[in-house]
């Protein structure tokens, strides 16, 4: 090698550490600093976003609680309904209408008992939030999972609005009743879409078929405790596999996401379940999947540049058992990287919400549950 080539070489090298470093410096830099909001919230569910910088948290034994922006907790808001809780069940969800500041709309996910108390389903409730933040108003429960089942897992329990104002909810297979999850008579193992007010949409895609709820948006799926709109208006979800194989999944009308005929998971303890496939004609591929399972929880694109350009567009999706909250890059609907933040505190990440600010706000799932703010370093 020349002496000339041999300079070009170092200074070719020397100038690719360099931007190495500053990549890495960068990315550093943007790790966001934890702050906790609030504390003292018995396994908060979910977070929604009130003007003034309140927030409304669900907590799972069945409190819905205001927080002020300084922390503080408000009593529990009077009129929530009776919950079913236990194991996975209580309030759950809580999502405020896109008019929430002329209505004082908000929807609540719950697991809902039967009258002799023996089994509980997923349902879906709207009331209106008095103007003194003390009391739901004309509550009512619009949509109910069929069939009530006794059991205390798997209850999905997440809801979105779509820019047509419908409302999605996804609904778990109740744990037991797994193979109900590939059949259109039952509401388990589903996504449903529906009106504000329970009714059903006339373009969904099993309006008209015979032997099927017309509530029904797609199928195949296993337990759902992460859903969101896409910045394209388009829903993402992600659910829970057995032992390993939890999911992204792009739920799209009609369309079969495979559960429990293929999975890329396995049965606790071990061993294949059903025919230990992963694929199967007419039945939808994952855009992702953990082996082993992260067990997934809460759901947010960031739309935001507050923590700049680089994070703009991630997807975050809380895990359960290590702790963490999965920054997620992406390109179309291929995931291209994951990051993992808040590692530190091992805490199991309930909910992902990104705030009216523009910042990420999280939940952590314990006893002693903190409301978080990620504050951009």
């Amino acid at each position: 090698m020349t002496t000339s080539k041999a300079r070009s070489l170092g200074r070719n090298i020397a100038w690719a550490l360099l931007v190495l470093g500053a990549s890495v410096s960068a990315q550093a830099q943007a790790q966001p600093q934890p702050q906790v909001v609030a504390a003292g919230l018995e396994h908060p569910w979910a977070v929604a976003f009130l003007p003034e910088q309140r927030f409304l948290v669900t907590e799972r034994p069945g409190r819905l609680r205001v927080v002020e922006a300084d922390g503080r907790l408000g009593e529990p808001v009077a009129g929530v309904p009776a919950v079913a809780a236990g194991g996975q069940g209580g309030l759950l969800d809580v999502a405020t209408d896109s008019e929430f500041a002329r209505n004082r709309t908000l929807y609540l996910c719950f697991s809902e008992p039967d009258a002799a108390g023996r089994a509980n389903g997923t349902a879906l409730a709207r009331a209106r939030l008095s103007d003194d933040l003390r009391r739901l108003e004309g509550g009512q429960v619009i949509f109910r999972q069929q069939p009530k089942v006794a059991s205390r897992n798997h209850f999905g329990c997440r809801i979105v609005e779509g820019r047509d104002g419908t409302l999605f909810l996804t609904l778990g297979d109740r744990f037991s009743r797994k193979e109900d999850a590939q059949t259109l008579d039952n509401h388990l193992g589903k996504v449903v879409r529906v009106g504000k007010d329970g009714s059903v949409p006339k373009d969904n895609p099993f309006v008209g078929r015979a032997g099927a709820l017309p509530e029904i948006w797609s199928y195949g799926h296993r337990n759902s405790q992460g859903a969101t709109l896409g910045p394209d208006g388009r829903l993402w979800m992600h659910e829970h596999g057995p032992q390993g194989g939890d999911e992204i999944n792009r739920p799209q009308p009609g369309r079969n996401h495979g559960w429990p005929v293929i999975t890329y998971g396995e049965n606790y303890g071990g061993g294949a379940i059903g025919e230990g496939i992963t694929a199967k004609a007419g039945m939808e591929q994952p855009l992702k999947y953990w082996v082993p399972s992260i067990a997934p929880s809460g759901m947010a694109f960031l739309t935001s540049d507050r923590y700049g350009p680089a994070w703009k567009g991630n997807l975050f999706v809380g895990s359960l058992k290590f702790g963490y909250l999965d920054r997620i890059e992406l390109a179309g609907d291929k995931v291209t990287a994951e990051h993992k933040l808040l590692e530190a505190g091992r805490e199991r990440i309930r909910d992902v919400r990104q705030g009216p600010d523009g910042l990420l706000y999280v939940l952590t799932d314990a006893q002693d549950g903190k409301l978080i703010r990620l504050v951009p370093r």
